[in-house]
């Protein structure tokens, strides 16, 4: 097995950049630096790309060392021949493998093993070479009560076992079944208890083809299945399967023909219709997790790269009931004010005097923004603030925030260290107030599973999932690029190359040495060694310092080039700001790349950094929306059109905030005008998007939207 000819066939990519791209990886470069600094090295493969060939290049070593301990295991028990050793290099995937391993690997005492202790082996291969005999005569003659064998009909059973393992550990036979069931098969699907009323009713009688299930369906029966409401089984075509097995098996008319065909029907619906169902479940399964593990990363990158709304005191609101709404206010750099709780809803309705309380903290500390979180009792809260607004002589706008997992922080013991002396409703204000301001800061201090933007997270293989968040969270992070005077210890950990404790003995050097003035500084961290130097240099920023590169993305191993080039187009003293022209100076970027030492990637890096000093991406992402009123469900009319935020995308559609508490649904076929195959082809979350209201159900709280054009 070529692993660089596969990565490049399976990728597209050259052979050069799959070589150059391992050697990297092996020397233990991280992916965003790989990305961001490698590119005359990868051909320019993105963050994207580069993780996926991460994994596949993982899981290609992984199935080469399992093919070396599957033939050393052959080859111990003496059974190794040049065809199975070719046959297993060969092997494109794990399953294929364990088919050739299947009848060399140890197994528990099975009726087959049980049937060869009593001696009937033989017995087996005079079945088998069905020659013309008296069978039943050969079969007496190991009829043996002392080795457990008491009767024929024993005997005869007991060959039929040796066989119909033999034939279920046939790798051939079970690579055609699976194909077969997959291709013909249906899932079948039936309620436990058809008077039960859950979210599954529409699979309480169900069937569908396996080969055209799509992933969400299958992770919704699945958890019908662990949550003992439904019964799944996939029925395959038996007895076209059956007939395979007759016509490889059974080679001509003999006294044993009645016996093998027994045998074979015994070992197809035994040992390889459960075995073969598992591995096409196992094999759905695994396709939609990493199909909606795909769209949770789309999503949970968009939401973290949601444009941040700096410069402004914010009061961040936790709505709730009976506790209380608890109130933080933060000033622009995110430091907490003030707090207080207020009791605006019910049962309590203070409305007046929570009024009173925050009209106090807003002329107070000059709040110019208002957070509203958007969990339980945020109607309520939403058109209380909405009301208080009207009453105050300046002009205020409120945000509905997505609230997921400030509750994981609040009560975390990052939010205890935080804020010890506040408890979880005041941690969880400050934090819905500060994702307004700078989402991405924010949100990097809850676990990825948590910030809820994904479609059966709690159903996935958890390893897998917490892996593939974090690479997304580490690339958001260092696509944006880190304020070293200002970020947190849970901000810095995913710079690449640096780990936890890294982070923290940044945080401490920090606090020693007042702040960091230039890169340099940071090799004094301790266990800041050269290679995470190399790694990280480039993303964390130092605005305001001694030299302005350190305030943009060159790597500190191109300060040169950038002093160079700015030298060769004219520039004597360099101002931030001032140089939004330098790409139009040069007439031939190839021979300047040249005559610098260069790629033209790296020099055009350069060139857009010295242009933007300090740039933040997410300045091109949608602003959020100002709300100053609000719409109840019950105002919403069919045909009304309004504005909303995209605020989750799932394999079926996209759910959208139109202000109203409850998100609408804008179903897959209602996205667009022409033909889509999924939400993620024209929308991304964060959007502002246009919507037509079709249908509202007051009742179930549902309300169903439309993006196409209405004519």
């Amino acid at each position: 097995m070529d692993i660089i000819q596969i990565l490049q066939t399976e990728l597209g990519i050259k052979k050069r950049q799959v070589e150059n791209t391992i050697k990297l990886i092996d020397e233990g470069n991280t992916i965003p630096f790989i990305a961001r600094y490698r590119k005359e090295l990868t051909g320019g493969l993105n963050d994207e790309v580069l993780r996926q060939f991460g994994e596949r290049y993982t899981y290609l070593q992984n199935l080469m060392a399992r093919k070396e301990q599957v033939i050393k295991s052959i080859e111990e028990q003496g059974k190794l021949t040049k065809e199975l050793k070719d046959a297993i290099w060969k092997a494109a995937t794990a399953t294929e493998v364990e088919d050739l391993y299947m009848p060399y690997r140890p197994k528990k005492r099975t009726r087959a093993t049980i049937a060869k202790e009593k001696g009937l082996e033989p017995l087996a291969v005079i079945l088998k070479e069905q020659k013309e005999q008296d069978i039943v005569k050969a079969a007496q003659a190991f009829v043996n009560e002392e080795k457990g064998v008491k009767s024929l009909q024993e005997a005869l059973n007991g060959a039929k076992d040796i066989l119909a393992e033999e034939v279920s550990d046939n790798a051939k036979f079970r690579g055609y079944i699976r194909k077969l069931t997959f291709n013909k098969g249906l899932i079948i699907t039936k309620a436990k208890d058809v008077k039960e009323k859950t979210v599954f009713e529409m699979y309480y009688d169900y069937s569908e083809k396996v080969s055209s299930m799509p992933g969400h369906r299958i992770l919704a029966i699945n958890r019908g299945e662990n949550e003992k409401t439904l019964s799944v089984k996939i029925e395959a075509p038996a007895d076209e399967i059956i007939a395979y097995l007759v016509r490889n098996i059974i080679q001509k008319e003999s006294s044993t023909k009645e016996l093998l065909e027994e045998m074979l029907q015994d070992s197809y619906k035994r040992l390889i219709a459960p075995a073969v169902e598992r591995d096409i479940r196992n094999e759905l399964t695994e396709k939609a997790q990493e199909g909606a593990l795909e769209v949770f990363k789309k999503n949970l990158y968009q939401l973290l790269m949601q444009a941040p709304i700096k410069g402004y005191t914010v009061m961040g609101i936790d709505p709730a009931y009976r506790t209380g709404c608890k109130i933080a206010v933060v000033d622009e750099t995110g430091k907490k004010l003030d707090k207080t709780v207020i009791f605006p809803t019910p049962p309590q309705n203070k409305i007046e005097e929570a009024k009173e309380a925050l009209k106090e903290f807003i002329e107070k500390y000059d709040i110019d923004l208002l957070s509203i979180g958007n969990g339980t009792a945020s109607r309520e809260t939403e058109k209380f603030v909405a009301e208080l607004l009207k009453e105050i002589d300046k002009k205020l706008h409120y945000v509905i925030v997505n609230e997921a997992g400030a509750s994981v922080y609040s009560a975390s013991k990052l939010g205890t260290e935080e804020f010890p002396n506040d408890d979880v409703g005041v941690r969880s204000a400050v934090s819905i107030a500060r994702r307004l301001q700078d989402p991405l800061a924010e949100l990097v201090k809850i676990e990825p599973k948590a910030i809820g933007v994904g479609q059966y997270q709690h159903d996935m293989n958890q390893k897998r999932l917490e892996e593939s968040l974090s690479g997304v969270v580490e690339g958001a992070v260092n696509e944006v690029g880190v304020d070293i005077n200002t970020a947190s210890a849970s901000l810095l950990q995913y710079v690449a190359g640096i780990k936890k404790t890294v982070s923290q003995n940044i945080i401490a050097y920090r606090e020693e040495v007042g702040s960091f003035t230039n890169r340099n500084m940071i090799k004094k961290v301790k266990g800041l060694g050269p290679k995470v130097f190399e790694q990280c240099a480039g993303f964390l920023r130092i605005v305001n310092g001694d030299n302005f590169l350190d305030n943009t993305g060159v790597h500190p191993e191109s300060y040169h080039i950038a002093k160079a080039l700015l030298k060769e187009v004219g520039y004597d003293t360099v101002e931030a700001g001032h140089m939004q022209d330098l790409r139009s100076k040069i007439t031939d970027i190839e021979a300047l790349a040249s005559k610098l030492g260069t790629g033209v990637p790296t020099l055009e890096d350069i060139i857009k950094e010295l242009e933007k000093p300090g740039r933040d991406p997410r300045e091109d992402m949608p602003q959020p929306i100002l709300h100053s009123e609000v719409l109840e469900i019950k105002d919403l009319k069919e045909g009304m059109k309004l504005k909303g935020t995209v605020r989750n995308i799932v394999d079926f559609g996209a759910f959208v905030d139109i202000g109203v508490h409850q998100d609408g649904l804008v179903h897959l076929s209602q996205m667009s005008d022409r033909f889509i195959k999924h939400p993620l082809e024209v929308v991304k979350v964060g959007d502002i998007v246009d919507v037509t209201i079709l249908s509202v159900d007051v009742e179930k709280n549902k309300i169903a939207l439309s993006m196409k054009t209405v004519k």
